[in-house]
Formats: C-alpha cells, structure tokens, sequence
C-alpha cells in the first residue's frame, strides 16, 4: 500500500470513529439522560412501543426487570382501580372530584416517588401496616396501594427502568414477593372492632365467589419470584461463562 492509499485510509477511519463517537453521544442524550428519573405511567403500558435508544444499554435481566416493574405497577393499579370500585367511600375521602382522579394522584405519587399527606411521612412496609390499622382514618385505598408500589420501588432500588450500570439485590426482590403475600393476606382478614373488613375484596359466600384480587396478588408475586431467580441466574452464569472462556479458548486469525 502507498503512502496516499495509507494516508486516506487513516482518514477514512478517524471519519468513521467520529461518526461511531457522534451516534453513541445522541443515543446517550435520548436514553441515559432520562435514567434518573422515573417513568410516566404512559410510558409502561403496552410492550408494542418501539424500541428504545436507551434498551441498547440494558442487559437480557435487566429488560426482564424492566417489564416485569411495568407489568407488577400495571397490576397495583388494576387492583386499586377494583378496590375503590367495591369501597367509594374510600375515594370520597379525599379532595379528588372522582374516582379516576383520585386513581390519578396515587399513580403519580408512587411513579414520582412522593409521600401521601394523610400517612405522615410513611413510606414502604412501615406505610403498609398503618393503612390497614384501627389508628388510619384516611383513604385507605390509595394508602394501601400506595405503600405496595413504594415497597416494589425501593426494593428495586429507587428505580422503575435498569440498565447495565444497575444493580438489583435479589434478596430484596425476595423479600418483596413475601411482603406482597402478608399484603394480601392482611387485605382480606384485617377487620374494624365491629368485625367488618376494613376493605371489601376476596369474597367466598353462598352467593358466590370472588377471589379475582388474591389473584392479582399472585401475579405480582410470580413476577417478582421469577425476577429473583433470573437475578440469581445471572449472577451465576457470569462465573460459568468466565470458566468456559478458559476452558474453549480460541485464537483470532491474525491473516
């Protein structure tokens, strides 16, 4: 190769890097620099939205975590949506002028992580066993779903998105699909001084039988075990796939 020929080459390359360089810094502009924050409820509704620039920056797991947040938090409002259906007292407690506002204002609570003025400051587990107590006397609705997606949020970390730069501690996954398990227990046997649930749910009668939210729960819960275990998974084939680099080493071509 001569000097010209070797010349444009070594242009056509640097040309080539600063483009590779200008495409990766647009990707890092439209995907990473929303990491930090939460996403809207919009945003995790359907899995037919086209793929993101920001999904070239997560992992198979850390996609898996992704979807299974949207779906877990899509549940949480499927049940609360049932609940203050079966419970409009609980609704007209508060300043909203209906139920879908009211449905409104707790979703942006959880997916912006803010604190619901009647429970004081409490988030998470210690939020959890206030709304179900003789001493709340607020809306226990949105309480209750409330303090379940702060409890699914901070076990995931504070995040609702994962990349590769995340890290989710699967015992804390764990725990979560465990808290959810006492969560529905506590929804359908908690009761007032009179013996009334303090929220109408699971219903086994003569006249029939309704056990549609014990079954909502279940999913959250299969969700979240199965997240656990593709954590574990991960973790794990990271070491086997370091020994079986060793074990089937090849060499490049060097012609």
């Amino acid at each position: 190769m001569s000097i010209a020929e070797t010349d444009q080459a070594r242009l056509h390359l640097s040309v080539t890097l600063r483009r590779a360089l200008c495409l990766l810094s647009v990707l890092l502009g439209l995907g990473l620099g929303g990491c930090s924050s939460n996403q809207s409820h919009s945003s995790i509704v359907s899995n037919q939205s086209e793929p993101a620039p920001d999904e070239l920056f997560q992992t198979q797991a850390d996609r898996i975590a992704t979807i299974s947040m949207r779906n877990n938090l899509n549940t949480l409002y499927l049940l609360m949506s049932k609940l203050y259906k079966r419970n409009p007292r609980e609704w007209r407690k508060t300043t909203a002028p209906n139920r879908l506002v009211a449905e409104q204002r707790i979703q942006w609570a959880i997916e912006h992580q803010q604190t619901l003025p009647g429970l004081g400051g409490r988030r998470n587990v210690v939020a959890l066993a206030y709304t179900l107590s003789p001493e709340y006397r607020g809306d226990r609705v949105g309480a209750f779903i409330f303090s379940l997606g702060s409890m699914l949020i901070t076990a995931h970390g504070g995040r609702t998105r994962f990349y590769m730069t995340d890290t989710l501690d699967p015992q804390y996954i764990h725990n979560a699909a465990r808290n959810m398990e006492k969560a529905s227990w506590m929804l359908a046997n908690r009761k007032d001084a009179q013996g009334q649930p303090w929220l109408l749910s699971n219903e086994i009668s003569e006249h029939g039988s309704n056990l549609s939210y014990a079954v909502q729960f279940g999913k959250i819960v299969a969700r979240l075990d199965l997240l656990t275990d593709v954590l574990d998974e991960s973790t794990r084939r990271m070491g086997v796939g370091y020994a079986q680099s060793l074990l089937f080493m090849n060499f490049l071509p060097v012609q």
